[in-house]
């Protein structure tokens, strides 16, 4: 049996945009994913369906695994013939304990790679706005770590650290944080230096607290802290209230689930990211064209005498099209024919294959378009409309009042719903930890239920783009919003009213 591969990959603070292209590469190779608690959920729902996923649960005072059993893990898995990613918060090599597991995969001369993260030192006072050296304040940075056995003293220089007169980060010393003060401040700072702490940087939980080495710790006291979070001692936090950025966007502090269909990139979360939310992209369906589609098949060497096709959906498009090449069924076939298309995804999806629709209804439904085509179609004309097996019958329904037109209502693809593994999306809503969930379709909306099983959805507050969405919403109980367009930018403003505080 060849031997397989490791991968130390660094998952970044959080913030799913501060996950390296590198490591996105890889970790959708990954056949085996070995994983800590200090993963960003975004990341996470990156894990492919594929790899089989082991949770080792990492986190100061509490391990799942051991580290010399975490170690033994990889090699196992290596030496089966597997590409296995050790995903770690942060990066592998700061305080992530990564020379220790490479040791033994050295030893038994097993392949490796380290792919680096973007570490909490730097992101997280960057998005508290502290920078971490500036020419007026300090000339040097130094990480620590604030974990030390119970009971023991530190084993750390804490007069050299005063004397360097640098931005001090201590990582994983929120338990410690009076013997951390009280040590630097009889190692002889002056107690009046400001400190600040901050909590899960780069995410919806974001929170800082700034005061002085002599007053940090009776604040968390008053304010309240959650781990992890990481400590910052210097001058440079007296920065943090002019040069704070992050909680001025319109999202910030918000966590929102994005449910879409897997093989689709969703523009959705990537929008609501701009504005400052922590995104959980989770595909709540999947779709596969069928295969050996007689019927198809058969629509398609009879293009010419179609006078309009109505598509409802991206992947209906898609699938439609890709058919068309492996039957050699030439474009120009469709010459003359007049297309429909259901929202501006499909209506953008036609325009990547150079067709622009005639129709596109304003309300993003079935029923919408079957009614304007009932309207507008000449007297004898035939319809060709590709869609999901599962579709519904308004669009039928709708055109079925012109009794001379011939419809052909062709499934092209199956949908089938997910669920996800790793992420515990059922739990994160019961515990309030999600703000809302944002539909694009009724069958998203199903899919999530499907996922989600045991979930009060009266405890779900859902963004829906259109009326049949926010039905399928309302039919299990959720809080429910409808975007004035069926448009991706009139869902993401709909989601920024919805938290807007200003007013």
């Amino acid at each position: 049996m060849q031997t397989g591969k490791v991968w130390l990959v660094g998952a970044g603070p959080g913030d799913i945009g501060l996950f390296t292209l590198k490591g996105q590469k890889v970790l959708k190779q990954a056949e085996v994913v070995v994983y800590d608690s200090l993963v960003g959920d975004g990341v996470l729902a990156m894990i492919p369906d594929t790899a089989r996923t082991i949770d080792v649960g990492k986190r100061a005072g509490n391990h799942t695994m051991p580290q010399e059993q975490i170690n033994q893990v990889l090699l196992e898995e290596a030496k089966k013939g597997y590409r296995v990613v050790r995903l770690k918060g942060g990066d592998p090599f700061l305080f992530g304990r990564g020379g220790e597991e490479l040791e033994l995969l050295s030893d038994e001369n097993i392949p490796y790679e380290v792919v680096p993260g973007v570490t909490s030192p730097m992101a997280v006072p960057a998005y508290n706005g502290i920078p971490v050296t500036h020419r007026d304040y300090c000339s040097s940075m130094h990480i620590i770590t604030g974990h030390k056995r119970a009971g023991e003293e530190y084993n750390i220089n804490f007069r050299a650290l005063v004397e360097t007169q640098g931005t001090l980060v201590f990582l994983m010393g929120v338990t410690a944080l009076p013997d951390i003060c009280r040590n630097l401040m009889e190692a002889g700072m002056d107690a009046s230096m400001p400190a600040a702490i901050l909590q899960k940087g780069t995410t919806a939980g974001q929170k800082r607290i700034v005061a002085t080495v002599s007053t940090l710790e009776a604040e968390v006291k008053r304010q309240g802290i959650e781990t992890p979070a990481i400590i910052v001692v210097g001058k440079v936090c007296e920065l943090s209230d002019r040069f704070a950025w992050y909680e001025k966007l319109p999202l910030a502090g918000r966590k929102i689930l994005v449910t879409r269909p897997r093989d689709l990139i969703s523009k959705m979360a990537e929008k609501l990211r701009v504005q400052g939310a922590e995104v959980l992209e989770l595909p709540a369906i999947t779709t596969s064209a069928i295969e050996e589609n007689d019927r198809l098949r058969d629509s398609l060497r009879r293009l010419h005498e179609y006078q309009w096709i109505a598509f409802t959906s991206p992947t209906g498009v898609r699938v439609f099209f890709e058919e068309m090449e492996k039957c050699s069924v030439d474009i120009r076939k469709m010459a003359g024919i007049k297309i429909a298309a259901i929202g501006e995804g499909t209506k953008k999806e036609l325009k990547n294959h150079g067709l622009f629709a005639d129709l596109v209804p304003e309300i993003n439904d079935g029923k919408a378009l079957g009614e304007q085509m009932a309207r507008i179609c000449e007297k004898d004309a035939n319809l060709l409309i590709p869609r999901a097996a599962i579709g519904n019958q308004e669009i039928i329904q709708a055109l079925s009042g012109r009794q001379d037109l011939r419809v052909d209502d062709v499934a092209t693809y199956d949908t089938a719903y997910t669920q996800q593994m790793v992420v515990d999306e059922t739990g994160k809503f019961m515990k309030q930890e999600i703000d809302c969930a944002v539909f694009t379709s009724a069958s998203t909306v199903r899919g999530f239920v499907e996922s989600t099983p045991g979930l009060d959805y009266t405890k779900v507050t859902a963004a829906c783009i259109g009326k049949q969405t926010k039905a399928a919403a309302d039919s299990y109980g959720m809080r429910t919003y409808m975007a004035e367009k069926a448009t991706i930018d009139s869902v993401v403003e709909l989601v920024i009213k919805m938290y807007d505080t200003r007013g």
